[in-house]
């Protein structure tokens, strides 16, 4: 596995509770952020791969064919953007 280098700049309470969870994992600091960012990667790949699928062909025409068919109505007072 080809390894390389990022300088990572942490506010200084993510670093202290990073290196807390390293500690009481038993691993360094270095190799907890590595698996964190692991995880993340493998969660953002999954989610896009998933809604790749499920939006399969789909394309905006039938989202508005839909829409079209909505009742006029106002929206709900929590649905609404303050």
């Amino acid at each position: 596995m080809s390894k390389s280098t990022y300088p990572l700049k942490l506010p200084t309470s993510i670093k202290k509770a990073a290196q807390r969870l390293a500690q009481e994992d038993g691993v360094s600091l270095n190799q907890w952020i590595a698996v964190a960012v692991a995880e993340k990667v493998g969660v953002m790949e999954t989610a896009a791969e998933f809604f790749r699928r499920r939006a399969g062909k789909a394309d905006g025409n039938g989202l508005m064919k839909f829409l079209r068919h909505a009742p006029d109505a106002a929206p709900e007072p929590e649905d609404k953007l303050k």
